[in-house]
């Protein structure tokens, strides 16, 4: 069984990887707006362009880990993610949130692990 990689836009590494029935995912805002909120729907839009080339969706997310550099600011973060997770707990992923020191301009970073249908 072949991995494959979808392409990012840092040299040496992939925004998506996919193996087997799963697929791993990372992003950020590619803009990187100075809202939290912001860059949270950008890092989030990202997330749903890689799954989609990978063949899944939002709705099989098994895991997510959402990286953020001000934790003062995660309810921002929240506001995006709940907007984007929908209303129906049947779609929700299990979720983590982390705060971390990220690279310069950057707020938030997601990673996923989904399902794809097999």
């Amino acid at each position: 069984m072949d991995i494959e990689r979808i392409g990012g836009g840092a040299k040496g590494r992939s925004s998506g990887t996919a193996y087997g029935g799963l697929v791993w995912a990372v992003a950020v805002d590619p803009k990187s707006s100075p809202s939290m909120v912001d860059q949270t729907r950008g890092a989030l839009a990202r997330i749903d362009e890689i799954l989609a080339k990978a063949g899944t969706n939002k709705s099989r997310i098994l895991n997510a880990t959402v990286y953020v550099s001000v934790m003062d600011k995660k309810d921002e973060m929240d506001v995006a993610w709940v907007e984007w997770a929908g209303d129906d707990p049947k779609g929700w992923a299990q979720r983590a949130c982390v705060g971390t020191k990220l690279a310069p301009g950057h707020l938030v970073e997601i990673v996923v692990i989904a399902a794809r249908e097999t």
